[in-house]
């Protein structure tokens, strides 16, 4: 005979109601996770932890269940009335928001543990201080946005919005709590006007990008509009004060439906910067969380007024023109020649703007392949005292990679492939004291961050979540490297 062991969770299920499920924590999809008497893993979306709950099961694999949330037994302190009448697991229901249901508080403890969990599980790191989450607005908070547009011939009628729930379908939205009130209020509207044009079947997308005085929307169209739809969009951007722009083809074909008016910008003014940007840029979803996301890495990264700085992965100057504000020296990094351009523009009118108290060091911008870095290239940026990195969901492992083989051969070891010949030069370079590194991923920040720390020899002195997304399950994070 073999005496049959089993564990906490278990035990609890074995004694629910037939049916009941208890909900022990949430996966990285906000979903509720919950064990059977016999150990079986089920997700129930809908469910928060601590919750008694029933659960329809529609999909079963050998060791976990996929349910849907039936039936509240016993509800979470942390469980909130969404605001969105489109938000639920009903049919039909929009899919842009996944935690409505969960205070805000606790859907910012749920992304921080997200984070710890990646870094230990996937790179054995373990931040020696858990800094404090960024917040800022949970409603109204989306400058930026991709809504699909849909004539369905059924109904006669355009939708515009996200895309339904683990669907392909487009939402029927007539409102939307997460975008800005001015544009959650012109749904309807804007549903009419592409109702009304000769184009209602060949326009598949309206992009928003909002700066802080000017509403964009981009409109994709498959085919060249009428004079008759473009009197349209006229009319219709002087009634709801919005500026158009036309997308024919792809990101490089967008322009303005009628030349003229206020540029597109964002300000940080804790550092006297304008940023013009086009409506196609990549600009944060959120101007507040954003403007104490670049405070909060500068006071990281302390920068003194005689050091150098790189900023890789630099976009259009976000971090680097407020670095250029304290350093002696910044070098802006980014792989795409056109991004460089206009970094270097954004530069120059930001200088030529006098503010009291305000100027400029010495700052220059290269293109770069970033993910095809090597020691050598590394060597031949030079020496800097500190970096900024601020990588796409891809991370930055080719640009860490090569400043852990530079390490490992300044030791004397192999490198992360095996042996490394230094590149000319690397016996007086030196790797950067101090690193900030922002993240919209935290899987390959926890790839990072452990070669960082296990081979580039840097401790992980900080880490936190930023929560530049709320209601959704993704997780923005900021994490510091201090060398040994």
């Amino acid at each position: 005979m073999t005496e049959e062991t089993s564990s906490p969770a278990t035990d609890v299920a074995a004694a629910l109601p037939p049916g009941w499920l208890q909900i022990d924590s949430l996966d990285m999809d906000a979903q509720g996770i919950a064990r059977r008497p016999d150990g079986k893993v089920v997700f129930v979306e809908g469910a928060l932890t601590g919750e008694l709950v029933s659960a329809h099961v529609h999909r079963k694999k050998n060791n976990w269940e996929a349910a849907s949330l039936v039936a509240v037994h016993r509800e979470s302190s942390q469980r909130v009335r969404p605001d969105c009448p489109h938000f639920g697991l009903h049919a039909g229901a929009c899919g842009g928001c996944k935690m409505q249901h969960l205070h805000p508080a606790a859907q910012v403890a749920v992304k921080q543990r997200v984070l710890e969990d990646n870094l230990w599980h996937l790179g054995k790191v373990k931040a020696e201080t858990v800094l404090r989450p960024i917040e800022g607005p949970t409603w109204g908070y989306r400058y930026r946005a991709r809504l699909s547009v849909r004539y369905v011939h059924k109904k006669g009628e355009v939708l515009i919005g996200f895309h339904e729930r683990k669907s392909r379908y487009v939402a029927d939205m007539r409102t939307c709590a997460v975008l800005l009130p001015q544009v959650s209020t012109m749904l309807v509207p804007l549903r009419a006007l592409i109702g009304s044009m000769d184009a209602r079947e060949t326009c598949p997308q309206i992009e928003l990008a909002a700066g802080d005085s000017v509403t964009a929307l981009v409109l994709r169209h498959l085919e060249p509009l009428s004079e008759d739809d473009r009197a349209r969009l006229r009319q219709f951007g002087l009634r709801y004060g919005v500026q158009w722009w036309l997308q024919p083809k792809g990101p490089d074909s967008v322009r303005l439906l009628d030349e003229g008016g206020p540029p597109l910008t964002y300000t940080l003014p804790d550092f006297g910067v304008t940023m013009p940007f086009k409506p196609t840029d990549f600009t944060q979803v959120n101007p507040h969380i954003n403007r104490v996301l670049v405070t909060r890495a500068l006071r990281l990264l302390q920068v003194q007024p005689t050091e150098r700085v790189i900023d890789w992965f630099c976009g259009l100057g976000n971090f680097t023109l407020p670095l250029a504000t304290q350093a002696r020296e910044v070098l802006g990094i980014e792989g795409s020649e056109t991004l460089v351009e206009r970094s270097r523009t954004n530069f120059e009118s930001n200088r030529s703007i006098p503010i009291v108290k305000r100027s400029f060091c010495a700052t220059k911008f290269e293109a770069r392949n970033l993910f095809e870095m090597t020691p050598a290239m590394l060597v031949a940026d030079g020496v800097a005292d500190k970096w900024l990195v601020d990588p796409p969901r891809e991370g930055a492992f080719a640009l860490v990679k090569a400043l852990a083989d530079l390490h490992q051969a300044s030791q004397g070891c192999g490198g992360t492939d095996g042996v490394v010949v230094p590149p000319v030069g690397a016996d007086s370079w030196r790797p950067p004291q101090r690193i900030v590194y922002v993240s919209c991923n935290p899987a390959t920040l926890a790839r990072d961050a452990g070669l960082l720390v296990h081979q580039a020899g840097y401790r992980c002195t900080a880490a936190g979540v930023v929560n530049m997304f709320p209601h959704t399950a993704h997780v923005e994070s900021m994490a510091v490297f201090e060398r040994v």
